[in-house]
């Protein structure tokens, strides 16, 4: 019997499985920043600034109007894990929080009740370029969780688990180890009302870097569990003796060690596993409840609080070019890197 339960090319978003909602991969190569850590008015010609989805010159403004990113919009009932790459994300939201995080970094934020934040990519670099590389991640929460407090947490790159494994020819495979276990090393805690800060529930996010001609066993999981491999950039490899190339999703039965030989190039994958929730989900763009009346309470209620609102001044909020990375929490609590 097939390790493989399905192989189909990459979309955008990337198709995922319970008890994960949503992933999408951004790569963009973002011009020289102006001073004000934008992208000068020339090159905005033509694009639907405010709305700009579209591939352009190697990058997208999407929601930006001044710099690239996601102004603050609102969120209730699962949790997004931003994971950094490469480039600059700063955060804001309507507890008060705040941050900038860097390559190697990860936010792991429980929307929870409801939270408004925004996502923006400041341009810092004002000599070269400013590429920017991140996935971010949806996961559910249980109906239990759907309401609990907002919460996030950084896990910097100092602090997450990375294990490099070599194969019997010396190749090496470097995992980073984002929630779940690889030989032992464990990750981080994750936030306290995540679904995956149960073990029981065998979430995990690993980010997979494989040497040419590596060769690497992804241990397995839980019975219950579901599997995905995003192969994303790379060559070829072979699971399970097919051969699979880039942008690519594979499924995998989740009880057994999956064998990935790869060729001859650098390979990179995302692996997101994890028991599923198994209740219903109704999303309404940002919300995710288990009803269609819960979702048009939401509505209301958003209408009514808008989440206890917005105090920046801006809706596009970077904070200073010199800062560096950071944290600062809705209690006053502040993490300097």
């Amino acid at each position: 019997m097939s390790k493989i339960l399905n192989i189909e090319p990459l979309g955008f978003p990337w198709k995922t499985q319970d008890p994960f909602l949503f992933c999408a991969y951004h790569r963009d190569e973002y011009p020289t920043g102006n001073s004000k850590m934008g992208v000068d008015f020339e090159l905005l010609r033509g694009r639907n600034v405010g709305q700009d989805f579209t591939l352009k010159d190697g990058w997208r403004m999407y929601h930006g109007t001044n710099i690239p990113g996601f102004p603050y919009h609102p969120h209730r009932g699962f949790e997004t894990i931003t994971i950094n790459k490469e480039g600059v994300v700063d955060h804001s939201d309507s507890l008060g929080a705040a941050g900038r995080f860097m390559a190697g970094d990860v936010q792991w934020m429980t929307a929870g009740r409801g939270i408004q934040h925004s996502e923006m990519f400041p341009l810092i670099n004002e000599k070269d370029g400013n590429p920017l590389e991140i996935f971010q991640i949806w996961l559910n929460l249980p109906k239990a969780s759907k309401l609990v407090e907002p919460h996030f947490k950084m896990l910097w790159r100092e602090d997450i688990p990375v294990v490099s494994l070599q194969d019997e020819s010396g190749k090496s495979t470097t995992v980073q180890i984002i929630a779940g276990s690889i030989d032992n090393v464990d990750a981080l805690d994750t936030t306290p009302d995540s679904w995956a800060a149960n073990p029981a529930n065998a979430v995990g996010i690993y980010t997979v870097k494989m040497e040419a001609g590596a060769s690497w066993v992804l241990p397995k999981t839980l019975p219950e569990a579901n599997r995905s491999i995003f192969f994303y950039k790379g060559g070829e490899v072979e699971i399970d003796s097919r051969k699979v190339g880039s942008r690519h999703l594979i499924e995998l039965v989740p009880d057994e060690n999956i064998e990935i030989s790869n060729g001859s190039e650098e390979s990179y994958f995302l692996i997101l596993e994890g028991k599923p929730i198994n209740e219903p989900v109704v999303q309404h763009g940002p919300f995710v409840m288990n009803t269609h009346e819960e979702i048009q309470e939401t509505m209301r209620e958003y209408g009514r609080t808008q989440f206890g609102g917005w105090p920046w001044t801006e809706t596009e909020v970077v904070h200073p070019k010199d800062k560096g990375r950071f944290a600062l929490h809705s209690d006053g609590k502040e993490e300097i890197k």
